[in-house]
């Protein structure tokens, strides 16, 4: 696994194993707007190495080496009881190492719950400290387990109209498989192309099952683009269909041409 010291001009110095998602995805900075200025494979290189830059460019040091607070192994040392989750991390760290753990699992007794950029939002909104241990803090099972399953209600419409759990299932696949790190909008549309012409050849051959392969493969690279650009996929549609529930028009020639 290779770490990364990032450098917001003006702001930080810190350490990830996930730029998407620690650096543009959490704190909403884009390439150009920070830069790498060191990254290695030695986790204690990396976290010596973070205190010493952020002493020399003038920033708070950290209280805590970086690999005091992540395993190297990109795995989080939770403690699952029946009731609660733990985690190894103060709140004020917490945020940056659930980013950093996109896609990890954990059994409990509720069912088996994943970290993704949802679930890290609720998260962040119910997380305690530990009345134990002030670098500690955790959330209940059953209250985790009851947001998963009934969504908040800003989204419940949106949640009647579209499939929800099967983009984000497709974000979790893709996290998984490193697209999101290693990947760019770029290559997804090269991509997107090469599956619109399997639905071309699927379409001129009256292969339905082809049809279906092809255009289910156009929507998870459309879910993995719009994620690229810190964009929902949901967001998209649901935009989309405001906008063209209120256009009026005709058929021309198997078209709908909308009225200027």
């Amino acid at each position: 696994m290779t770490y990364y010291i990032y450098h917001i001009p003006g702001k930080k110095i810190g350490v990830t194993c996930n730029l998407k998602n620690r650096v543009t995805l959490m704190q909403g900075y884009k390439k150009g707007e920070y830069e790498v200025l060191e990254s290695s494979n030695d986790i204690n290189y990396i976290s010596d190495k973070e205190l010493i830059l952020q002493k020399e460019y003038g920033y708070k040091i950290d209280n805590k080496l970086y690999k005091s607070l992540i395993k190297s192994n990109n795995t989080m040392n939770i403690n699952v009881t029946e009731q609660t989750t733990t985690f190894p991390f103060p709140i004020n760290k917490l945020k940056g190492n659930l980013m950093d753990n996109i896609g990890f699992q954990w059994e409990t007794s509720y069912g088996i719950f994943m970290l993704s950029n949802r679930s890290v939002k609720w998260i962040m909104t119910n997380v305690q400290t530990s009345m134990y241990n002030n670098n500690r803090c955790y959330i209940y099972n059953k209250a985790f387990a009851n947001w998963i399953e009934t969504p908040c209600a800003e989204n419940q419409k949106l949640l009647n109209s579209l499939p929800l759990k099967i983009f984000e299932d497709i974000r979790e696949w893709g996290t998984t498989r490193g697209i999101y790190e290693k990947g760019d909008s770029k290559t997804q549309y090269v991509k997107l192309q090469e599956e619109a012409g399997e639905l071309a050849k699927a379409l001129l051959d009256n292969d339905i099952g082809e049809v279906i392969d092809a255009i289910g493969d156009m929507v998870v690279v459309l879910t993995n683009l719009a994620h690229l650009e810190g964009i929902d996929i949901e967001v998209c549609i649901e935009t989309a269909y405001k906008e063209i529930s209120k256009r009026k028009g005709r058929m021309i020639n198997g078209t709908f041409v909308k009225d200027e």
